[in-house]
């Protein structure tokens, strides 16, 4: 980065910046920020306000990683760490296009961040996919998440489930629908997902990947967990254990490929040992070199899904066979990826589901950078990446925003974000809000206790809250107290 130049009227007062999305993309932009160095030295000040449209901070980590990975689950606590300082502001339960407008902001902010992410299904343009069992695996992880917005019920009577996808998320579908749900108890799920999970009628859930074992888009954490599952087999199939010289070189220059192939082998090697003794309730499939062709259906049900063979072509891509196979599934979750949605009054790029930019600053209709207005995360590069990557995408974008302070518009209105959002009886939920709210959470759990499941006893350590009225229900009594 360039040096930075602090202008004249940011000596005398701190820099403003309003970010939307509390997410790990928006957190983590702000956290930059705050650790860049012309703040660090004491040259300029800061003042960040965090906004999320719901009444909760965190968003993937709390809403869209499955609640069996506690590890990931555990980045909340350096996110926490970053929200729980004077210098930054949450406020939970403000739309953006809902409850306040862009240009609302940058009249306040000097600078606004937009780090929405990505929060919808890709699409999957088949034949059927519009049928009654065909699901997006986003709904179904917010749905399992117990995510505010998200439906109650989820039909669960499919005894065969294919899911679509080899990535991380593909994974966490098909691991949630096989698991048998006692061993869920040990997560934060609440009692309705607990239910309906605990009375699935799964007993084989199917993965498809386009492409072999060398060119899986999940990491070796994520394929460990399956086998982590109690009474579950996990199955394999010989003949989708096909290597080109791609995937050759694939193994030899990539660890994480090297380890990833070489589990999925030795899984093999045991399941052909083993398969006379092979006696789980559930069984979870391993497919690869298949693409979906069609989703097949009767009075408007899924009844099967048809693929189509696929071979390697050398450079670890593949090519059609034309040879098709059909199995009967009474559901399909199609796990192909997320993708951005539009936001108030910010160009859009349909085709990609991202705002246009370069590097983080956010363009017009002509291609010009939007003085004061950036973009990190999913929202600013497309949902690639793991939840690490995006540290590095925030760096760029702060970067950026202060090389560009002296070309910050002025904020023009002297009347602060909470009187507006009160002037609109906006029922916004702040830090202290989320506190009472997580220690709520915690209560939950303490009162839950020890319970005893068929896979021996669990401890509940937290249970989520689902509705969004009894989530704001904590924040508003936390407010009422400090005004009192």
């Amino acid at each position: 980065m360039s040096e930075v130049h602090v202008p004249e009227h940011l000596t005398s007062r701190a820099l403003r910046v309003a970010i939307v999305g509390a997410g790990p993309a928006g957190i983590y932009a702000a956290d930059m920020l705050n650790k860049s160095e012309p703040v660090s030295s004491g040259e300029l000040s800061l003042k960040v306000d965090l906004f999320d449209e719901l009444p909760t901070p965190f968003g993937l980590i709390r809403y869209g990683v499955s609640p069996d990975h506690p590890r990931i689950k555990g980045i909340i606590n350096a996110l926490h760490k970053v929200l729980n300082n004077d210098w930054i502001n949450f406020y939970g339960n403000v739309g953006l296009g809902r409850d306040i407008t862009l240009d609302e902001l940058h009249e306040r902010y000097d600078a606004v961040i937009i780090a929405t992410g990505a929060q919808k299904d890709a699409d999957l343009n088949i034949p059927g996919i519009e049928l009654t069992g065909s699901h997006g695996g986003a709904d179904f992880v917010s749905w399992y998440d117990a995510h505010p917005d998200a439906a109650k019920d989820w039909d669960l009577s499919a005894t065969e489930v294919a899911v679509i996808g080899n990535g991380n998320v593909a994974l966490d579908v098909a691991r949630i629908l096989s698991k048998h749900a006692d061993q869920l108890l040990e997560t934060e799920i609440p009692a309705h997902v607990y239910e309906q999970l605990n009375g699935s009628a799964v007993t084989d859930v199917h993965i498809f990947g386009r492409r072999g074992p060398a060119q899986v888009k999940f990491t070796p954490l994520e394929l460990r967990e399956l086998s982590h599952s109690k009474d579950v087999d996990i199955v394999l199939y010989e003949e989708d254990f096909d290597f080109d010289e791609g995937s050759e070189e694939a193994i030899r220059t990539s660890n994480q490929t090297k380890t990833m192939v070489s589990t999925l082998t030795n899984w093999l090697i045991e399941q052909e040992e083993t398969e006379e003794t092979a006696s789980a309730s559930r069984r979870l499939h391993l497919h690869f070199l298949q693409t979906p062709v069609e989703v097949l259906g009767e009075d408007g049900k899924v009844t099967g899904l048809k693929l189509e063979r696929n071979e390697l072509d050398g450079t670890g891509n593949v090519k059609g066979t034309g040879e098709f196979t059909e199995y009967p599934v009474q559901a399909v979750y199609r796990a192909v990826g997320y993708f951005g949605s539009a936001v108030d009054n910010i160009e859009y790029d349909g085709n990609r589901g991202v705002l246009p930019n370069v590097e983080g600053r956010v363009l017009n209709a002509e291609g010009t950078h939007i003085d004061g207005l950036y973009a990190t995360g999913w929202i600013k590069r497309g949902p690639i990446g793991l939840i690490g990557h995006t540290k590095g995408d925030a760096l760029e974008t702060i970067n950026h925003l202060l090389e560009d302070l002296a070309n910050l518009p002025v904020p023009s209105s002297n009347q602060s974000i909470e009187e507006l959002l009160e002037s609109r009886g906006v029922d916004y939920a702040d830090w202290d809000g989320w506190m009472s709210l997580d220690e709520q959470e915690k209560a939950l759990g303490a009162e839950a206790g020890t319970v005893s499941t068929r896979f021996g006893e669990i401890t509940r350590d937290r249970i989520k809250l689902v509705e969004r009225e009894e989530m704001l229900e904590f924040a508003r009594a936390k407010k009422l107290a400090k005004s009192l």
